[in-house]
């Protein structure tokens, strides 16, 4: 395995690109969250609010309709679209809404078992120019593998951008049988992915061979909903323009910084996955004190 790179606010100072005062929402990109469900709207919630706060000029909620109302509620800057009945009309609102989308992120909280989803996953897969897959969109691909992993690596002959995967160790082991950095490692220069682990130090392989990790433990992290937070942000990233490596480098390392202003003011046991997009600010903050050399 080729040498680790850690990821420090230095490095990170250097990819995040400066945010141009005479841009408009335009100038900042569209992100597509396809996630939620009926039974888990949270997901769909952190990640819109992670994606919204990550600086993206535009977020698009696709969705089944009767998940929507509380990121309707907590979420007003979003717009909203909602599945169709029917798996053949859904996608052709989907295809329809991709045209529009810089990145799209697929995954949190959807029902595995609603077939619609699984199209979705194929669709994204073959066509999204930028494309993050999470949480339950990667229970369908490790369940469906034989048909949807060789969709990966066929991406790059198409023109598009290698897919960024973030599973927990288990999903991953659910994708590749074991789970550990030099699978990681093979496993993203296979599909040609970037594939982000994560555990209580996240390891990141990229398509091209580089390898980075990010340590440093908050245990106050460790509840259901911080990975939202992070595939939401990447997402917003992303579409902004940055490429897939410096994206999912970046948002780890915010991800990381804004958990640990979380729990200086609230605490390890009390602070919630909820809480981290808020200190986005001081986790930018930060990347910019580093790049001005302060």
């Amino acid at each position: 395995m080729s040498e680790i790179v850690p990821i420090s606010a230095e490095l990170i100072a250097s990819l995040c690109p400066v945010r141009d005062d005479k841009g408009h929402k335009g100038t900042f990109g569209t992100a597509l969250i396809c996630a939620g469900s009926e039974d888990m709207t949270g997901a769909q919630m952190l990640a819109t609010e992670s994606a919204l706060r990550s600086g993206v000029g535009m977020v698009r909620v696709f969705a089944e309709r009767g998940s929507m109302y509380a990121t309707r509620v907590n979420c007003p800057c979003a717009m909203y679209s909602s599945y169709e009945v029917s798996i053949e009309d859904t996608v052709k609102k989907a295809a329809e809404l991709l045209e529009r989308a810089g990145c799209v992120l697929i995954g949190p909280g959807l029902d595995p078992d609603d077939k619609r989803n699984a199209a979705l996953l194929i669709l994204f897969i073959k066509r999204a120019k930028h494309l993050v897959i999470d949480a339950s969109a990667l229970n369908i691909l490790a369940r469906e593998q034989a048909d949807i992993l060789p969709l990966l690596e066929e991406r790059q002959g198409q023109g598009l951008a290698p897919a960024i995967l973030t599973p927990h160790v288990g999903e991953f082991k659910r994708l590749a049988g074991e789970t550990g950095e030099e699978q990681c490692v093979s496993f993203a220069s296979k599909y040609n992915c970037i594939l982000i682990l994560k555990d209580h130090n996240t390891f990141i392989s990229c398509s091209g061979g580089r390898s980075f990790r990010l340590e440093g433990n908050n245990s106050g992290m460790s509840k259901g909903g911080s990975g939202d937070v992070l595939a939401g942000l990447i997402t917003g990233l992303t579409a902004q323009g940055m490429k897939e490596e410096d994206a999912a480098i970046s948002a780890v390392y915010i991800h990381s910084a804004a958990g640990r202003a979380a729990a200086a003011d609230l605490g390890k046991r009390s602070m919630l996955p909820c809480d981290i997009p808020a200190y986005f600010t001081d986790a930018f903050e930060e990347v910019m004190w580093e790049a001005k050399g302060e």
